[in-house]
């Protein structure tokens, strides 16, 4: 059985977060059990853009202190890192981790922050959809990765959380490519489960104190959750947490392709700490998968054409638009253009990924659902 520890962290004051997290991974056997004396130790944060910890975008800093200081009581070297949205340079990062509040755990505690843009590419042994795949390479220069995902809701996949994290060590502009290539939600949600295979993090720890409700991944609304959540299997992790706001395995991309290779399947998971009945959350806002592909059984060219007419799209708030060109400099099929400082979408191009929303610095993109999905895709 899989472990996969719930434990009530009602705040982010340091010592309740260092509490919580200690307590979480005395059920998996103790950090001890995943990090040695002397291992250098990369902690994979959720740094998606230049969002302030209050507003529930990233992993908040809290957590990554305690992580870090649990990792350098027992000798070990942590580096906080991650690639944000867009370019991956020195300066890029610098500005992410001072916002985020990254820098200032690093000053307090000595940990590295790593700005160490250099690109690897590694063959994919497990990979069902991707045979290859670029890192940044400082998480190679690591023996060790421990994943420090956020909870929240998604435009695309649905919900973020384990398995969607580890999407961010792939370089920067990189990114793009993977969903060029992959508009498929079923195409990308099997790359994301084969890349979570391939980096293959030792340790999950969620960030689930406050989450994202709404249209996460960055444009929702903050929601008290009050939990850490931690698993040595991101896989099982992410059941787990999904089905704390009520949605199955076939609700969420990611974990029902992981389900359909036998990973983080319930019958093999055993909950520790807070049952899941007792932290339940009935009325969490997510996002419906607004697509027949993931479990309908017609035909490819029929889901095709019924998907015409229920996909979403982009619309942007011109009030709150301030013509800052992000979500067109970051639109990876070019399908976003700038008139008179304003972005405008070819439908025709667009391939329904929302970097235009992750990325946007004002909030002024929304997910605009057709009425017959908005009929059909209820929960």
């Amino acid at each position: 059985m899989t472990k996969v520890s719930i434990v009530k962290c009602e705040s982010y004051d340091q010592n309740v977060v260092e509490q919580a997290i200690a307590q979480a991974l005395e059920h998996l056997g103790g950090v001890e059990k995943f990090v040695k004396k002397g291992d250098k130790v990369f902690l994979k944060v959720n740094l998606l853009k230049k969002n302030k910890p209050d507003d529930a975008v990233t992993t908040h800093p809290a957590v990554v202190e305690a992580v870090v200081k649990l990792v350098q009581k027992l000798g070990a070297i942590p580096v906080i890192g991650n690639s944000p949205g867009g370019p991956f340079t020195e300066r890029a990062l610098r500005a992410v981790y001072r916002i985020t509040g990254m820098a200032e755990v690093a000053h307090r505690t000595g940990a590295l922050l790593n700005y160490d843009t250099t690109e690897i590419t590694e063959k994919v042994y497990c990979g069902k959809v991707i045979k290859q795949v670029t890192l940044m390479k400082a998480i190679r220069d690591c023996n060790v990765v421990i994943s420090l995902p956020k909870f929240k809701t998604h435009g695309m996949t649905v919900f973020t959380g384990g398995v969607k994290n580890l999407f961010g060590v792939v370089p920067g502009l990189v990114k793009a490519g993977y969903h060029l290539n992959m508009p498929d939600v079923r195409d990308f949600s099997e790359a994301l489960v084969d890349l979570c295979l391939h980096v293959n993090p030792a340790l999950t720890i969620m960030d689930a104190v406050v989450g994202m409700e709404g249209n996460g991944p960055s444009a929702g609304r903050p929601r008290n959750i009050g939990l850490i959540l931690a698993s040595s299997d991101p896989f099982a992790l992410d059941t787990v947490a999904t089905s704390i706001i009520g949605l199955g395995p076939d609700q969420v991309p990611t974990v029902a392709k992981a389900s359909d290779r036998g990973l983080g399947l319930k019958k093999d998971i055993e909950v520790m700490g807070c049952p899941v009945e007792k932290v339940l959350i009935k009325d969490f806002d997510v996002p419906a998968l607004r697509t027949f592909a993931l479990t309908s059984k017609l035909p490819p060219l029929v889901v095709k054409y019924l998907d015409n007419y229920v996909k979403p799209r982009p619309r942007f708030i011109y009030e709150v638009c301030k013509g800052c060109g992000v979500c067109a400099a970051n639109c990876p099929p070019g399908a976003l253009s700038m008139q008179d400082k304003k972005p405008h979408v070819d439908l025709e191009k667009c391939i329904r990924c929302f970097c235009c929303q992750e990325l946007c610095p004002y909030k002024a993109v929304e997910i605009k659902q057709p009425f017959i999905s908005r009929f059909m895709f209820r929960y």
